[in-house]
């Protein structure tokens, strides 16, 4: 019987899923895309200071090759020979930088992280051009803000009608993205600063000291990334696919640290040590792509949905560069192959949504677990009018409102935990909804359907309130590891190794959860109208006092000080007349 299977498995590939909280190595069938074994290791977050977030780069290489030694070990175990493995793609959290020392293969610093999801309590990070991007956090970690100042000076620098930075790499200036990090670590750690004025410092992104590490390290390992990766420095031109000399002199970056930009899918080098020595790694995307490709989004208008802490919606552009107008992000989606053609994407997220269960959970209690939120929400069925607005921090795209707050909304005398409960699951599609709007208006591709990733999608009733919110279908995989996917497709399709067809007949096999929207249009649009109607009211909560006045004193309004005096009027003439000393 064991033999019977390895004739049935083929070629076999393997991804690197790497992550601020874990690291996984997955291995796929190359013609089923079945998921046939994987091992996830924990990886430790460090907070050195309040706002700082690293991670321990040999921490992460030890757990790539712990993962990849533990997967070898469960396939023994399943009778399947691990010389079916042809290669390895990797996948891995954006933006994280680290600088290392290329004789020693020494980390010269520890990571700095920027984390993939947002949280409850972050800030947002406005930047010169008055857009802003979610200074976003996963659970448990928070933004690195250690290069607040560091952005505040170079804003200084760039001129109102001419945001060359944003123009050339779709991004806005902000802490999140790399080019800052690295600025930051060049200004302030000695030991970086002696590696470049000696020509042993290399830069890259969590992919670059993977690939380097693994194909040989100080032993010639090869210093590389991928497109989508550079795409979110702030280094990379996105039209000609190259480092910028003028963005590397804004920022005072000397190029010769940085990776050479590769292709998503190509023979980057040799695995050097380990298990699977000899198996090419030929396959590369930040995370975010990983989804997108192994969602199979590769049709223009295509979009997916990752839905964690926060979401990450990305909607595949096509051959052209789109350029938001309403605060999404423009980013590289991938380019499979040397000699193919890249495709661009338009990014979004929404700041709260697996955090809104979270605070229900933790801060009200009126759920002990995550998953409680399904059944209370299906007791009701309904929000009963009821509506909350997850606005913790602001409000982030399409609106970009600090002064928001939080607000629950259309309470009566018969609202309970339930109403409430399927009303925080509504909000996570209703934000949904205005990315995708605000995707629509800019490259003007009506979606057809929204495919859909992450823990959350295992609530059946938010993944049917999405379908009648959005008005088309929610197409939702079987196999829920798109990421490493993405990544195990890239690798197998790469020329000379040529084992995974994406070929659009080759993809359609992969069998999917299809929810259809089962409310008319026009009840559709009546809850998003007044889903908006509570935004609105969401708004203003926070005022910044003028510090011009300085009166800080609380009379300064005078509405309130009238509220004030005379409460206190009415509070002395009750005592008088009751009667009370």
């Amino acid at each position: 019987m064991a033999a019977t299977k390895k004739a049935v498995l083929g070629p076999l590939v393997g991804a690197v899923d790497q992550g601020t909280s874990s690291t996984r190595f997955l291995v796929f069938n190359s013609k089923t895309a079945e998921l046939l074994s994987h091992h996830q290791v924990e990886i430790k977050q460090e907070f050195p200071r309040e706002g700082w977030v690293e991670q321990d780069p040999k921490e992460i290489l030890q757990s790539v090759y712990e993962c990849i030694e533990k997967t070898c070990e469960k396939l023994g175990q399943l009778n399947i020979d691990i010389s079916n493995i042809k290669a390895i793609g990797v996948s891995n959290q954006r933006e994280t930088t680290v600088v290392w020392d290329r004789l020693t293969g020494e980390p010269l610093y520890n990571a700095v992280a920027a984390p993939v999801s947002p949280g409850p309590s972050d800030p947002v990070a406005v930047v010169p051009s008055g857009s802003s991007v979610p200074a976003t956090g996963a659970s448990s970690v928070w933004l690195d803000l250690r290069t607040q100042s560091t952005v505040e000076n170079l804003s200084k620098r760039i001129p109102g009608n001419n945001n060359f930075v944003k123009s050339k790499t779709g991004l806005p200036l902000s802490t999140y993205f790399s080019a800052v990090k690295l600025r930051w670590l060049l200004d302030n750690v000695r030991k970086v600063q002696k590696a470049v004025e000696e020509d042993r410092a290399l830069f890259g992104t969590i992919d670059s000291w993977l690939i380097w590490s693994l194909t040989g390290g100080a032993n010639g390992g090869v210093h590389c990334t991928d497109v989508t990766n550079a795409s979110r420095t702030m280094l990379f031109n996105i039209h000609s696919l190259e480092w910028d000399k003028e963005l590397c002199e804004f920022f005072e970056i000397p190029i010769k640290i940085l990776p050479n930009v590769r292709s998503s899918s190509e023979i980057y080098g040799l695995m050097k040590a380990g298990a699977l020595e000899g198996v090419p790694i030929s396959g590369c995307l930040g995370d975010q792509s990983a989804a997108l490709v192994g969602q199979m989004c590769f049709q223009d208008g295509q979009a997916k949905n990752t839905y964690g802490t926060g979401c990450f919606l990305l909607c595949n552009t096509g051959r052209k560069c789109v350029f938001s107008e309403h605060g999404l992000l423009t980013t590289v989606a991938y380019k499979l192959g040397r000699d193919k053609p890249v495709y661009y994407a338009l990014e979004g997220s929404v700041a709260i949504a697996g955090a809104v269960i979270r605070w229900l959970r933790d801060n009200l209690g009126i759920i002990k677990t995550s998953e409680e939120i399904e059944k209370l929400a299906k007791e009701v069925g309904t929000s009963y009018g009821c509506y909350f607005v997850p606005a913790f921090s602001g409000l982030y795209a399409p609106y970009w409102e600090p002064s928001a707050r939080g607000i629950i909304c259309g309470l009566t005398q018969f609202t309970n935990k339930c109403h409430i409960a399927f009303a925080a699951l509504e909000a996570v599609c209703f934000q949904t909804r205005e990315i995708l709007d605000a995707m629509n208006r800019d490259c003007g591709i009506p979606l057809s359907h929204l495919q859909v990733d992450g823990g959350m999608t295992n609530n059946k009733i938010l993944m049917q309130l999405q379908a009648d919110i959005l008005y088309i279908p929610v197409v939702k995989p079987s196999m829920p590891e798109t990421t490493a996917l993405g990544a195990a497709m890239a690798a197998g399709a790469a020329e000379g190794v040529g084992v995974w067809s994406l070929k659009p007949e080759d993809l359609s096999a992969v069998t999917m959860e299809r929810f259809e929207p089962q409310i008319n249009a026009e009840e559709s649009e009546i809850r998003y109208s007044t889903w908006k109607k509570a935004v609105m009211k969401s708004m203003g909560w926070v005022t910044t006092q003028s510090s011009e006045s300085g009166d800080p004193s609380i009379f300064c309004s005078l509405p309130l000080g009238f509220f004030i005096v005379s409460s206190m009027v009415m509070l002395i003439g009750a005592r008088y007349i009751s009667g009370i000393p």
